[in-house]
């Protein structure tokens, strides 16, 4: 019995011997192909590559051609570094069948060939820099640094660190370059969009004055001759054009009314409504736009918005009139700042909120709106339906043989 016992214990060891000798290699050759892997990745385009971290932005010039001006600062500093000989370094003096001066001569071409290869690489990195290869173009030049001063280290000459880091410097320069560019276009759209839509609001005010204005001629002109017909009338027709002038005062009213309306919102620029809009067909429940028009019908913005490069139509929440809408609007975004759905683009004013929180931040502000809670989103559930409906009798005209497949594939046979 203890001979048994003894004998199932050393195979209990040797299978523990075995097991500790596989997951050693296991976690030595998993090393290996993280490395390796790694080394791959840098060579590879991903838009997904989280080894290398989310770049932090190491400049903060207010416009793009102050990086470029910084940029061509750092080259001039290469350029120096070159002419100064110092941008490449050898430790030793070397001689070449005796003479110093051939020694100097062939590490100069050594040098010189270091130099321009690193240089030609580094270049080509910083041609192809984009916001998804920030930091693995970085990763490349930091390798080829290393790889270069590995092939010079037989001869004991290598690039200089300074250097490097001047080339560091203006890749992460270009990168921040073309950051800011596409920012400054993306505000100029911004702004040519807010002209655009400031052209539009001027010309519905002039419109509605020239209308208004129209309206209170002719009112007046007809106000006029029925004062004048009431001097001679009598009886019924002076009870007749008496009611007819109360009336026509009245609309005159509306109609001066409705000129100093336009020509009000006109003169000041803050006025305009803030828009609380949702498209849960295009951008799911719970994403809301938080915007704003100065716009005389403020719902022409939102079918604008509608009918611009989105599958369905808005839902108006809320339409908030304020004297202040920029304000209005700039408190909103705040309040939601951590909760954009696009946290690099600011123009972009959609929300990952629901309209309580909305609501009660209109309210924390001081107002009193009208939220409509429920989106009505008529396309986007008519075209559900539909699909529903083109789905289900899809299914009604599969065949009894199509079913059976379906249902049971392993009752056919071949």
């Amino acid at each position: 019995m203890e001979q048994l016992i003894s004998s199932k214990n050393y195979e209990i060891k040797d299978i523990e011997d075995n097991f500790n000798i596989l997951n050693s290699n296991y976690k030595i050759a998993l090393e290996i192909y993280t490395n390796l892997r790694k080394k791959v990745s840098l060579f590879e385009s991903k838009l997904d590559l989280i080894e290398f971290g989310i770049y932090e932005q190491v400049y903060s010039f207010e416009k793009s051609d102050d990086y470029r001006a910084e940029q061509n600062k750092i080259i001039d500093l290469q350029k120096s570094m070159i002419s100064n000989d110092t941008a490449v370094i050898c430790h030793t003096n070397w001689m070449v069948e005796g003479s110093e001066a051939k020694g100097r001569a062939v590490v100069k071409v050594y040098k010189k060939l270091m130099l321009r290869a690193f240089n030609g690489e580094s270049d080509v990195l910083i041609s192809k820099v984009k916001w998804n290869n920030v930091n693995q173009m970085k990763e490349r030049m930091r390798k080829l640094f290393d790889v270069i001063n590995k092939l010079g280290g037989g001869f004991k000459v290598n690039l200089n660190i300074q250097y490097f880091d001047l080339k560091w410097k203006e890749l992460i320069l270009e990168h921040e370059y073309q950051t800011k560019r596409q920012q400054e276009k993306e505000e100029m759209r911004a702004i040519q969009e807010e002209l655009r839509e400031e052209e539009k609001a001027k010309i519905e005010f002039e419109q509605a004055q020239r209308e208004a204005e129209k309206e209170e001629e002719n009112y007046q002109k007809v106000l006029d001759k029925a004062r004048k017909e009431i001097e001679l009338a009598t009886g019924e027709k002076y009870n007749k054009l008496q009611s007819q002038i109360e009336r026509l005062e009245i609309e005159l009213r509306e109609a001066q009314e409705k000129k100093e309306r336009a020509l009000s919102m006109a003169q000041q620029t803050k006025r305009g409504h803030v828009y609380i809009i949702s498209n849960i067909g295009s951008f799911g429940e719970n994403v809301y736009k938080i915007g704003m028009t100065r716009r005389l019908e403020p719902t022409d913005r939102v079918k604008e918005l509608g009918d611009a490069s989105v599958p369905f139509k808005f839902d108006i929440h809320a339409m908030i009139y304020s004297d202040e809408a920029p304000r209005l609007e700039n408190e909103l975004h705040k309040a939601f700042n951590n909760k954009k759905v696009n946290m690099l683009n600011n123009r972009k004013e959609f929300f990952n909120v629901t309209i309580d929180e909305i609501e009660q931040k209109t309210r924390e502000i001081g107002l009193d709106a009208e939220f409509s809670r429920l989106p009505e989103a008529m396309e986007y559930k008519e075209s559900l339906a539909i699909l529903d409906k083109l789905n289900s009798q899809q299914a009604e005209s599969k065949t009894i043989e199509q079913i059976i497949a379906e249902e049971f594939p392993s009752t056919l046979t071949y």
